[in-house]
């Protein structure tokens, strides 16, 4: 089944299907340029699991599943981390 293309879609693009042959993720877009941010975004991700050990991996994803519901909470972390930088430590 295809999809009708967003008004900004590029001429030519219905939608395409990214599929990941090392994990088998599939990300379908409709537009060139979402395709190639897809496909980025993706590589970035196991890149970035790659150079994880395992229980890296799992606060990683522990602090995500946290934080990507609560925009407000990732933005207070954000500021704090930044005042802590700029006042030249981590103190609490």
């Amino acid at each position: 089944m295809t999809t009708k293309p967003d008004s900004d879609a590029t001429l030519g693009w219905d939608q395409a299907t990214y599929r990941c042959g090392r994990c088998g993720a599939e990300h379908t877009v409709t537009t060139e340029d979402a395709y190639i941010k897809a496909v980025g975004v993706h590589s970035d991700a196991h890149t970035v699991w790659d150079r994880l050990n395992p229980i890296e991996r799992d606060g990683l994803v522990s602090i995500l599943r946290t934080i990507l519901p609560a925009p407000d909470l990732a933005a207070e972390l954000l500021d704090l981390a930044d005042r802590q930088r700029q006042a030249g430590g981590n103190s609490q």
